[in-house]
């Protein structure tokens, strides 16, 4: 089962933020769906106008993904934003009948080379450019 809620959140995320495929993109996420992120208005059309807003060269990449039970947590990269950095983030999601349910963030900008005091990328092994 994990591993299909796995495979349910990557397919879903590269749906809506890659594809920009709202029909799609309904699907997987549920009518019913709770938001929690102070960056994101409530539900699954808070989500979707948020991403409407966005410029077209948004791109979200994943790193390591975790699941138990009914809950996935993914560390990604949402870059093309149009803000000064990318920002790195752990999203994590209870899946419920095979939707997203219900949805929780971290975020933070991504260090440079020049402003990591660990002088270690966040994301991936490389810095940004």
């Amino acid at each position: 089962m994990s591993k299909n809620n796995k495979a349910l959140v990557l397919d879903a995320f590269d749906t809506l933020f890659n594809q920009r495929d709202y029909a799609a993109a309904a699907r997987f996420w549920s009518p019913d769906y709770i938001q929690h992120s102070a960056h994101i208005a409530p539900g699954r059309e808070g989500l979707f106008d948020l991403i409407r807003s966005t410029p077209d060269t948004l791109r979200y990449e994943h790193g390591v993904t975790l699941a138990e039970g009914d809950y996935v947590m993914v560390h990604g990269r949402f870059s093309g934003t149009g803000r000064p950095s990318a920002w790195i983030a752990v999203d994590i999601l209870r899946i419920e009948n095979g939707q997203l349910a219900e949805h929780w963030d971290v975020l933070q900008d991504e260090a440079t080379s020049a402003n990591s005091v660990s002088g270690l990328p966040m994301f991936g092994t490389v810095f940004p450019a």
